[in-house]
């Protein structure tokens, strides 16, 4: 009897979505030298006229800069959503910092993509919504990103239901 094997169909779309972080490794290595160099530097100098506790102040800031630095580089890597648009289903999988993974499952062809500008009050949003279901995709994203994620799901959404 010969095995019969599913083929996973290739994806219309398959997006990734993570927060940014504007200053890359290099950039961090940088700054951190430049910070430590100048608070030892400075705490030099505070010893030498006899204030010597802040010599030790000034190095719990600059660790508590690199810690703050380290936490927001390991979020920058377990956060992330993930939108693929495959055979009759899109699914979103969100994966968070010390929280169990996530997936929601929609039927592309009642899916709708609401680009939400915001109030004052509220910040904008991009939610997928179906039949009563609404969930919000790269909370994360900056007003420009969360615009482009809208074109690349509305337009992978448009070529499911109209194909060539």
């Amino acid at each position: 009897m010969a095995a019969i094997a599913t083929v996973d169909p290739s994806p219309l779309l398959d997006l990734e979505l993570r927060p940014h972080r504007s200053l890359p490794p290099a950039g961090f290595t940088l700054l951190m030298l430049a910070l430590g160099g100048v608070g030892f530097v400075t705490g030099v100098l505070f010893l030498a006229i006899g204030a010597w506790p802040v010599f030790g102040f000034l190095g719990l800031d600059v660790l508590g800069v690199y810690i703050a630095f380290r936490i927001s580089y390991a979020r920058a890597r377990t956060t992330a959503d993930r939108v693929r648009l495959a055979g009759d289903a899109l699914t979103l999988d969100r994966i968070r910092p010390r929280r169990p993974p996530q997936r929601w499952t929609f039927q592309p062809y009642w899916l709708r993509v609401v680009l939400d500008e915001g109030t004052a009050r509220a910040r904008p949003r991009l939610v997928l919504t179906s039949h009563g279901r609404r969930v919000e995709v790269g909370a994360f994203l900056g007003p420009d990103e969360r615009a482009r994620a809208a074109g690349l799901l509305r337009d992978a959404l448009r070529r499911y239901r109209e194909p060539a």
